[in-house]
């Protein structure tokens, strides 16, 4: 697992385990704030004892950006911390992460100690603001790769913690490409110091608006093509030849794992698509 200083109080740690996705301690004068765990429990225990054993401080609360369980399947290894997430969260938890944990277990026997832990403080609407020691967390809905989807800014180091909102790639299979699209254009403009995406690299001051516009530009291009292979006379075939490289992105992002993410992306939207076309 790697680990990165991205301010003075703020550590992002990234899994060798799972698709690089990450997590970030937050530590003030009162204890930590862990945004997301990571899927596997001996990563999620490791990012445990550093905060033990190296910021010798207590964690006070934990932010569940979604519902998936590569961000939230380590919550159960911190018996009784108060955990933060959009009301939306909870109920996905409660209905789908249960279910997929399920499947986990019987896949691998490294997932039998996790256990779905239910968020007590939820919200819906506008934002949520956490006070605590010397920083102020300001998180709000940012629905598009999934419906329950939030952000988290620490005000103070205007680092934003974007979760799977930004991503190498948009990915927006388990929740809507509109959503994605308009969650995407409130992150510009906001002058970020830096962020953490909810895989792979952190993107620095100077390319945080590159990089929202180039996922803009990607969805836009995603879109055209998809409408173009849609309208052709053998869609199926058309919508196989849309490239990743053709609409903007690099095949080679998160070790390859880019042009699978890619393809989803094609069919969901094209299944979208073809809804809106019928209607």
């Amino acid at each position: 697992m790697q680990r990165e200083r991205v301010a003075e109080d703020i550590y992002v740690f990234a899994s060798d385990l799972y698709a690089q996705v990450t997590a970030t301690v937050v530590t003030t004068g009162e204890g930590v704030v862990l945004f997301d765990t990571l899927l596997y429990p001996e990563e999620t225990l490791a990012i445990k004892r550093f905060i033990e054993n190296r910021l010798n401080t207590p964690v006070r609360y934990i932010i569940n950006s979604h519902f998936h369980a590569d961000h939230s399947a380590g919550t159960c290894f911190f018996a009784g911390v108060p955990v933060i997430s959009h009301a939306r969260c909870r109920e996905l938890l409660d209905q789908r992460g249960r279910e997929s944990l399920e499947a986990a277990k019987a896949a691998s026997d490294e997932m039998r100690d996790v256990q779905v832990v239910l968020p007590e403080l939820v919200f819906e609407n506008g934002h949520f603001s956490l006070y605590l020691g010397d920083k102020t967390f300001e998180l709000w809905h940012t629905p598009g790769h999934s419906p329950d989807s939030i952000v988290c800014l620490v005000k103070e180091d205007r680092v934003l913690l974007a979760a799977d909102t930004l991503l190498p790639i948009p990915h927006f299979v388990d929740g809507s490409f509109e959503d994605c699209i308009a969650s995407l254009r409130g992150l510009l403009g906001r002058n970020f110091e830096n962020v953490v995406q909810g895989h792979g690299d952190v993107i620095l001051k100077g390319e945080v608006e590159e990089k929202i516009l180039s996922d803009l530009e990607y969805l836009e291009a995603l879109r055209t093509a998809v409408d173009a292979a849609l309208a052709s006379n053998d869609p199926d075939s058309a919508l196989n030849k849309i490239d990743i490289e053709r609409c903007g992105k690099s095949r080679i992002l998160l070790n390859g794992a880019a042009e699978q993410l890619h393809r989803q992306n094609v069919l969901a939207l094209a299944s979208q698509r073809r809804v809106a076309i019928e209607i």
